[in-house]
């Protein structure tokens, strides 16, 4: 048993260095290649849900959207496994980690914003003064907005941290009262156990969704500016 609840979102040492690197770059090695001309069925239905997902995000942007395709793509493939890969048993999920999870959303985040910019200025400086506004509400609307677009970055990789955290919090907590009550009450044990695996099926599609989530929220942006 852990000495510390939070002890499973602590970095993982190895010969006193962080291991935070080879763990991000491991689940590219479970991304399943074909050398042969005909896949075989693993690769085929990964090849088509990386389809149905790219389809249903990219089928309202533009050309300059379209672009960043490969980009979406490899980041909503990224965010699942890791997502997946830290519901095993001692392992360690980097998404739990709040300044992971801004290092990836606030570079797309930028990404878009100076997309609109440039290619957008009249509509994306528009947004920031809704239609109408009397002139006094003018400055503080300016500001409201101004720090809404701001932190976009912020509240997304909160979501994703929030989320991915508060499942494998309880999941440790259920966990160890089922070891808990191994030897003291078996039937009960059972009942916890049972509980227990209802949780795991609803972590992986927490696992899921937060992955979808995190990208069409990028792609709806990506939408709004170009």
């Amino acid at each position: 048993m852990n000495e510390n609840l939070f002890t499973p979102f602590s970095t993982p040492m190895i010969l006193n260095q962080p291991a935070t690197i080879p763990i991000i770059l491991f689940p590219t090695l479970l991304i399943l290649t074909s050398k042969h001309p005909i896949n075989n069925r693993l690769a085929t239905i990964q090849q088509n849900l990386t389809q149905f997902t790219l389809k249903q995000m990219m089928t309202t942007h533009n050309a300059k959207g379209q672009t960043w395709s490969l980009m979406l793509t490899s980041l909503i493939t990224f965010i699942t496994m890791t997502n997946l890969l830290g519901l095993t048993p001692h392992s360690f999920t980097p998404t739990t980690q709040l300044s992971m999870n801004l290092a990836m959303r606030i570079p797309l985040w930028a990404g878009t914003v100076i997309m609109g910019l440039r290619f957008k200025t009249k509509n994306s400086l528009a947004h920031l003064l809704p239609q109408g506004t009397p002139t006094l509400l003018i400055p503080l609307l300016v500001a409201i907005e101004t720090i809404s677009l701001l932190i976009q970055p912020v509240a997304l990789a909160v979501r994703l941290t929030a989320n991915i955290t508060a499942g494998h919090l309880l999941m440790h907590l259920i966990g160890n009262a089922t070891l808990a009550l191994s030897s003291i009450n078996f039937p009960m044990t059972l009942l916890i156990f049972t509980l227990l695996a209802l949780l795991t099926i609803l972590e992986v599609a927490v696992a899921l969704i937060q992955a979808y989530v995190f990208t069409l929220l990028t792609s709806l942006y990506l939408h709004n500016n170009t």
